[in-house]
């Protein structure tokens, strides 16, 4: 059976929750966690360190996670309706998959991350993408 485009929607957005919760995590459980999620021998000295980038660069990451989950959840009537909600799925959705076919561009930028980190967060990204893509496109006439 067939998912409607708002659980399509519900899902990326428990899924963009989910995604925003790990990182979380990273902040609280620290040096273990950033290894553990693969970000790299750079950025987990850096927390043990207690340096403020990883923290912050992390908070970013969630913070928009969260307003992206929001999204997702307002586009599936489950919360009110939010700004410019069209536009923000697109773009959300953009991102989503732009992120998980460019990981091969991005890469050389991130020497540290390794490629079980690469692998696992593309196809995550690229999982949620589609049901963000399915969702809106179902959803378009009713945002």
């Amino acid at each position: 059976m067939p998912i409607s485009g708002a659980q399509a929607l519900a899902i990326g957005g428990s899924l963009s929750a989910a995604a925003a919760l790990a990182h979380a995590a990273c902040v609280v459980v620290g040096a273990p966690a950033y290894r553990f999620m693969g970000a790299g021998e750079k950025m987990a000295r850096a927390a043990e360190a207690r340096k403020l980038q990883p923290m912050l660069v992390t908070l970013a990451i969630t913070g928009v996670l969260f307003v992206w989950a929001a999204y997702a959840f307002s586009g599936a009537g489950a919360i009110g309706r939010l700004p410019f909600t069209k536009l923000a799925l697109s773009a959300i959705c953009t991102v989503y998959l732009g992120r998980a076919v460019a990981f091969p561009l991005l890469k050389p930028a991130f020497p540290e991350n390794s490629p079980t980190f690469w692998l696992v967060s593309s196809g995550i990204c690229l999982a949620i993408g589609l049901l963000h893509l399915y969702g809106l496109i179902a959803q378009w006439p009713a945002l």
